[in-house]
């Protein structure tokens, strides 16, 4: 825009096209006196500033050329509501009262530098530097200010997931911040993701015909370039009938000596365990122990001790899995051996032979000879 001021500092605007390029001063145009000269009021004001995180600094500078006895005025714009635009300064003295904003004056090179403080989120917009020449006349530049804040995942994200085997389900994920930030998909100890990638780029992650391998914990990751990013940790529940391993089908043991039989369980919901034999429920009793460890939610090892077998003990043993989405069985076969498994039978030899040494010495004791003298070589005659 450009100004024309007279040598009695009367202001007049002209937007003739014939000016638009001028380089001030300029020939007046027709209307003004031969005297009066063309000047500009020029504007130098800085870009799109970055701010690159909360209670740092920054400063707008608007320089002002021609107009020293017009008073420069810092507002921020409310595109919303013109009416209500937020006044920070005039000339040199700030209208708004918050100790974040100052106005420096560089009068030599007449820049009027607004500086804020401790930048925070509602500091972002579009802030204008203006001089009113008159009623309806003014000029001005504007400036944004972008603060760049770090990402936070919304809350209208996905935490968890329980669902079952051939199901479909998508996991959501949003994040706020500034520049908008990149969702990103990856899965625990960087397994791959069910489609086969090791990440997806996407606010939207489907798992299509779920299985049991689909079960575990899945990673939403926000990264705009602002601090480290944030991440979401994401259980995926998936329930699933019973999978049984075992690690022999058959097991030997020699009489009298006790045995264990061991069923690895993979389920959820966790599954009731039972042992059987011959269609028979066992139970805790002076021939049977059974013992289940859960080692997780999904995780079950379970082991029957057959104690001190006698024949009738031999023959095929089920381990049966049962939840709500269907059981499994798996068969262990015990058998005779003639001699003795260890384990679990590793200590019982010793037991028998500590009895024997026990009960021998309570004899001995009876009939006063001691135990370390019936032991002893000089006793028994090879001095």
């Amino acid at each position: 825009m450009l100004i024309f001021i007279s040598p009695n500092k009367a202001i007049r605007l002209h937007s003739d096209p014939e000016y638009a390029n001028c380089t001030p001063p300029c020939r007046a145009p027709d209307g003004l006196n031969a005297q009066d000269e063309v000047y500009e009021i020029q504007l130098f004001h800085v870009g799109q500033w970055h701010v690159r995180g909360f209670y740092d600094i920054t400063s707008l500078y608007c320089q002002v050329q021609y107009a020293k006895d017009y008073p420069v005025v810092w507002t921020k714009v409310n595109h919303d509501n013109p009416n209500n635009h937020l006044f920070i300064s005039r000339g040199s003295t700030t209208i708004i009262p918050d100790s974040r904003y100052s106005v420096r004056f560089d009068e030599k090179q007449s820049i009027y530098t607004l500086v804020i403080s401790k930048v925070q989120e509602i500091d972002s917009g579009e802030y204008r530097c203006e001089i009113t020449t008159g009623i309806s006349s003014k000029v001005s530049a504007d400036v944004n200010v972008f603060i760049q804040i770090p990402p936070v995942i919304s809350d209208n994200s996905t935490r968890s997931v329980i669902t079952y085997v051939g199901a479909n389900v998508t996991l959501q994920c949003y994040a706020s911040g500034y520049p908008p930030p990149l969702i990103s998909w990856r899965r625990e100890q960087n397994q791959l993701l069910p489609n086969g990638m090791a990440y997806y780029r996407g606010n939207s992650l489907r798992l299509d015909n779920i299985t049991k391998d689909t079960r575990g914990t899945y990673y939403c990751v926000a990264d705009n370039g602002v601090s480290s990013g944030a991440r979401r940790h994401i259980g995926v529940e998936v329930e699933f009938p019973p999978f049984i391993s075992i690690a022999r089908p058959q097991t030997g043991q020699a009489l009298q000596y006790d045995a264990d039989l061991h069923c690895h369980i993979e389920a959820f919901p966790s599954p009731s365990v039972l042992w059987l034999k011959d269609g028979q429920l066992l139970n805790d009793n002076q021939h049977y122990q059974i013992s289940i460890f859960a080692r997780s939610d999904e995780f079950t090892d379970t082991t029957l001790r057959v104690k001190r077998i006698e024949k009738r003990q031999y023959g095929l043993y089920s381990c049966r899995a049962v939840n709500k989405l269907g059981f499994r069985e798996e068969v262990i076969e015990l058998v005779e051996t003639v001699n003795v498994v260890c384990p679990p039978a590793c200590n019982v030899g010793l037991q028998y032979t500590s009895d024997a040494f026990r009960i021998l010495s309570s004899f001995l004791h009876k009939i006063a000879v001691p135990l370390s003298l019936i032991l002893s070589t000089r006793y028994i005659g090879f001095a």
